[in-house]
């Protein structure tokens, strides 16, 4: 945390909070760190719940801030839904690990085929067996027939056809003037939607190699269980503060289960198995929720004078 210098604050340079560059060092100006904890932010209510033994420096302004203050029932949907994203995010990576997509990107060519009586084939194997080059063919769209066309072959390119894809980058088949009187020789259908659907999963996996965590990534390969180890363990770790939490009406930061986060964080556990406590976990926080002892909201009102007067004494 820090506090910004009076002429900062009062003028048209307010800096919220600022970073390193991998945005594992943060630090909070007191205003922003305030409205965190007013929104019950997890990690910022850990950080202010923290053991006097793990707290380096700690200004005396900072005994204003109890974090009794903070805790309401608001605390379910943050804990319990940032966890649950946590899981998602574990699957969403399982499935990344998992299946590998190569470097090269599939064209459109590898989502056309050609109609065959009551069946398809794939138009690459298509072309191949015929000896044709999809660079000779012209395409023509079949009225009220959505992703339908009619296809020609010119041997010796006469018609100057603009073929079926332009190049290995094109989002669209191409579509060819053909003079009046030529002969179709089949009919080709282009699956869009797949295709769409594919150059998004591959930007996205791409786009997750080049900003993983080698190391954290080495981890989960290692302990072959294809899911994200961190992820989870924090996601259990949350279900269970958040359960704590709406029972007891105390947030404790140091855990007495440990080696099992540990262990979970090892990848000890298979993923269904943690997938099945998180379930458990998140319908006993609903019953717990029912009988909470803590109020619905806080005195935000309370909060924000308590925050003025922090800041008149800063001053």
């Amino acid at each position: 945390m820090f506090y910004l210098p009076r002429s900062e604050f009062y003028g048209l340079s307010y800096v919220p909070q600022v970073s390193n560059e991998s945005n594992d060092e943060v630090y909070y100006e007191l205003g922003r760190f305030m409205d965190l904890l007013i929104k019950s932010n997890p990690n910022i209510l850990e950080m202010l719940a923290s053991p006097v033994d793990c707290i380096l420096y700690k200004h005396p302004l900072m005994d204003r801030l109890n974090i009794n203050m903070f805790l309401s029932k608001t605390c379910k949907e943050t804990f319990a839904g940032y966890a649950i994203t946590q899981v998602r995010k574990a699957k969403g990576l399982k499935k990344k690990i998992v299946n590998p997509m190569p470097q090269k990107r599939d064209s459109v060519l590898d989502f056309c085929y050609m109609l065959e009586g009551y069946t398809s084939v794939g138009l690459k194997f298509w072309l191949e067996k015929r000896n044709y080059r999809q660079e000779r063919c012209g395409l023509v769209s079949i009225p009220h027939a959505k992703g339908f066309f009619a296809l020609f072959y010119d041997a010796e390119s006469k018609f100057h056809y603009k073929g079926i894809a332009v190049n290995e980058a094109a989002n669209e088949v191409s579509l060819s003037s053909v003079p009046r009187g030529e002969q179709e020789i089949g009919y080709l259908s282009f699956n869009a939607e797949s295709y769409s659907m594919y150059c998004k999963e591959f930007k996205e996996y791409w786009d997750w190699v080049d900003k993983r965590n080698e190391d954290r990534h080495m981890d989960n390969k290692e302990h072959g269980k294809d899911y994200d180890a961190k992820n989870m363990m924090h996601a259990i770790r949350l279900l269970q503060v958040t359960e704590e939490l709406l029972k007891t009406g105390e947030l404790r930061v140091k855990r007495p289960n440990r080696e099992e986060l540990l262990a979970i964080r090892s990848g000890k556990f298979e993923y269904s198995a943690l997938l099945a406590e998180s379930e458990a976990l998140i319908q006993r926080i609903d019953l717990a929720y029912e009988q909470t002892i803590l109020p619905e909201t806080i005195d935000q009102q309370k909060l924000e004078n308590i925050l003025i007067e922090m800041r008149n004494e800063l001053y």
